[in-house]
């Protein structure tokens, strides 16, 4: 992500955990309640299942495993239903083309790809120009591989992810 792109980007802000987190809105498709999954036998565990999406399988990732942090405490209860939502995003959608040949690899050069990805709360949608976004690599507790840029948004840091280097390598195993 270059310094012109990281000020024209729109991202989507979102918690997972007590994790502030962004994505190009570019990627997202959309938005949806959290999604009872059918569970993939052999998966790996960040993988929570499949849902159907008007037709269309898609693979769901448990956000807070993907982004190695501790579940929540206490874990919703069964009865009480799914908290947070799904975001469906797009591999291959609006990743750049220099990125060292990364895009796309979740989807094995047939285009894009569609994954879920839990969440708790979606928060805001910014413009490009409503926060200010710094390269920066060295958070504590975060795969600096994983980071695209550090934003701010009123006064609360949080982190732009590099959906591809996130869910490509699960989507391949």
């Amino acid at each position: 992500m270059t310094e012109g792109s990281l000020a024209s980007a729109r991202l989507l802000v979102f918690r997972v955990g007590t994790l502030a987190c962004a994505a190009d809105v570019d990627q997202v498709r959309e938005i949806l309640p959290r999604l009872p999954t059918t569970r993939i036998p052999g998966a790996p565990p960040v993988v929570a299942g499949l849902v159907n999406v008007r037709g269309t399988l898609v693979t769901v990732v448990e956000g807070w495993r993907a982004l190695g942090l501790p579940p929540l405490s206490p874990p919703p209860s069964p009865e009480a239903g799914a908290t947070g939502s799904t975001i469906i995003l797009e591999l291959g959608k609006g990743e750049e083309p220099g990125n060292g040949g990364q895009a796309g690899h979740g989807g094995h050069g047939v285009g894009r790809k569609l994954i879920g990805f839990t969440v708790d709360e979606v928060m805001d949608m910014l413009a490009g120009g409503e926060t200010t976004l710094e390269d920066r690599k060295g958070l504590p507790g975060v795969d600096p591989t994983l980071v695209r840029a550090v934003g701010r948004r009123n006064g609360e840091l949080f982190i732009v992810l590099d959906v591809a280097a996130l869910l490509g390598p699960i989507l391949t195993s």
